[in-house]
């Protein structure tokens, strides 16, 4: 009984062979599902399925800034429409539309559309806090630094724009001027520099309509409606 079967030997040798042989085989597959699938989680993108939100900032901009500018030009006061317009459509659907391009990882239109729909809501705040018993009224060489602040906010912004279309490219620089007109108008105190702004506002204004309304009809007629001027 204690002598050892030297056949034994070479049959449990076998079988432990033939066990690690297997355990090595299951380890290899595994780490071969393991690679298959962080490959194929890392080459997983989803598709955006989600509407483009620069048409609602662009009309929200660009029909508030129309009518604000059609009272700059002279044509009637200022009046609840105006401020309204402000709140709503100038200001919360802008930030909304901000909102919206946060999600699509759009920096740009972010920054743009939710600091807009912002300046919208500070504009009608600092008309209506007075009034409020919430303030004093802004003097007209701080209202002129608040336009120039934004002036130069916009001026880069309008940087930006050349690596995107003509269209915006004329927004932001339209836009650019007309800020640098309010502010000289207030700091210099100049009824026809505000006037000139007034004019100048209403193009701005509606080239932003143009270029938001241009992606809609772009987009619903699947082929270039209205032209935007895209960089190549």
């Amino acid at each position: 009984d204690g002598i050892r079967d030297p056949h034994w030997d070479r049959v449990r040798g076998d079988v432990y062979k033939r066990q690690v042989a297997t355990q090595s085989k299951r380890k290899r597959e595994i780490m071969t599902l393991e690679e298959v699938r962080k490959k194929t989680i890392d080459s997983l993108s989803l598709k955006d399925t989600t509407a483009n939100p620069a048409p609602l900032g662009l009309l929200g901009f660009g029909l508030t800034t129309v009518l604000l500018n059609f009272h700059n030009a002279g044509f009637y006061e200022l009046n609840t429409m105006i401020l309204a317009m402000g709140i709503f459509y100038g200001g919360l659907a802008q930030i909304i539309a901000g909102m919206m391009e946060w999600k699509k990882n759009n920096t740009f239109g972010t920054t743009a559309f939710t600091s807009y729909g912002l300046f919208w809501l500070s504009l009608v705040a600092l008309i209506l806090l007075p009034s409020l018993g919430l303030g004093t009224a802004t003097s007209k060489p701080a209202m002129a630094a608040y336009f120039f602040m934004w002036g130069l906010f916009t001026f880069v912004m309008f940087l930006a724009t050349l690596r995107l279309n003509r269209a915006l490219q004329f927004v932001f620089l339209s836009l650019t001027i007309l800020f640098l007109l309010l502010a000289a108008r207030d700091y210099l105190g100049s009824a026809t520099i505000g006037t000139l702004a007034g004019y100048e506002g209403i193009i701005c204004g509606l080239s932003a309509v143009y270029t938001g309304l241009a992606q809609v009809l772009n987009e619903v007629y699947k082929k270039v409606v209205a032209p935007l001027g895209p960089m190549y």
